[in-house]
């Protein structure tokens, strides 16, 4: 049977890069959601084939919804405040962001870090996002780059 969070994660890589070049907003939040759907209906069905279907459609619509209605300075908190929780946020309490030129807000509540198989330091986190009074979470895991930064390995 084909390993669907593999191919997941791979296209996720790919996509993530393609979306910074060539995507709108909304285009980049569809194909992200699409794809961390997969991986969560991956997860919850045990790699069937029509939990990832399922999770793909879910996750891409979601996706969109976020990415139409977040600009650029929205993404930009949210990333740095994702960035400082995640390196020096204290677990389990969340870190804020918000927009006052949008009035969308967020936060991100980062857990334990532990070290992983490779010797990564990594953590897993709860992340919310406000659009319009509707709030969307979302749970992931990063591990720390040897440049600082923390990449985002599956949500």
């Amino acid at each position: 049977m084909t390993n669907f969070k593999s191919i997941a994660k791979i296209t996720l890589m790919m996509l993530m890069s393609l979306s910074v070049m060539s995507c709108t907003k909304e285009e980049s939040g569809t194909l992200l959601g699409a794809i961390g759907g997969a991986i969560i209906g991956s997860e919850i069905t045990g790699d069937s084939s029509t939990g990832v279907m399922l999770g793909t459609l879910a996750g891409a619509y979601a996706g969109r919804e976020i990415g139409r209605r977040l600009d650029e300075a929205d993404q930009q908190q949210m990333y740095n405040t994702t960035q400082g929780a995640l390196e020096s946020g204290v677990s389990g309490e969340a870190q804020t962001w918000y927009n006052p030129d949008s009035g969308n807000r967020g936060t991100v509540t980062p857990q334990p870090a532990y070290q992983d198989t490779q010797g990564e330091y990594c953590r897993e986190y709860q992340q919310t996002v406000t659009i319009g009074g509707e709030q969307e979470t979302a749970y992931g895991t990063a591990c720390r780059m040897p440049d600082g930064t923390w990449k985002i390995i599956n949500s």
